[in-house]
């Protein structure tokens, strides 16, 4: 037995019918496909990329050009108010020039009434009203106390007695506050 020649087979454990071995042109075929599917990821990589810096591009040309728009509102936001104080500047113009030759202090009074109540016009058209404070119990909400002086009567007690610089609400809101004396 012991000159007895064994099998390539049995040392290996492998025989032909269990052996895959493939011929070189199985091999190249799947390589081929490999390489044809690597190529086709390749490309959806590509096309992914590109899609994602066009939208990256495209926001950051969104975002640049809302920022540009928000600049240009805020620069010209006022332009429609301000054009309606244009007029009102032309009155005191005019005014000005009438009141160098004017001797009577009736009509440049007339005169200024007439502006004052453009101007007035003007403001209450923009949602612009003064408040009304003397008199009125005092509400920090709305009014800031320069002082307090004594009551001229106990009625007036807490209560606005004079106002050094007029509120203003603009739709119900406060743009300034009433500027008022107290009575203590």
């Amino acid at each position: 037995m012991s000159n007895d020649i064994i099998p390539e087979e049995q040392i290996t454990g492998n025989s032909d019918d269990t052996i895959n071995q493939e011929s070189p042109a199985d091999f190249a075929k799947e390589a081929n496909q490999a390489g044809e599917e690597f190529k086709k990821l390749e490309k959806e990589i590509a096309d992914l990329n590109d899609k994602y810096l066009r939208l990256y591009a495209e926001y950051d040309n969104f975002r640049k050009r809302t920022a540009r728009e928000r600049l240009d509102y805020m620069s010209t936001a006022g332009e429609d108010v301000l054009k309606v104080f244009i007029p009102v500047v032309d009155d005191f113009e005019r005014g000005i020039k009438a009141n160098e030759t004017i001797t009577d202090v009736k009509h440049i009074n007339e005169g200024i009434q007439l502006i004052f109540n453009k101007l007035q016009g003007i403001l209450k058209s923009k949602g612009i009203e003064p408040m009304k404070s003397i008199g009125e119990t005092f509400d920090p909400e709305t009014m800031e106390a320069i002082t307090n002086i004594p009551a001229p009567n106990p009625d007036m007690k807490g209560k606005v007695i004079d106002e050094v610089e007029k509120g203003y609400l603009m739709n119900g809101k406060v743009i300034r506050y009433a500027k008022v004396v107290v009575g203590a």
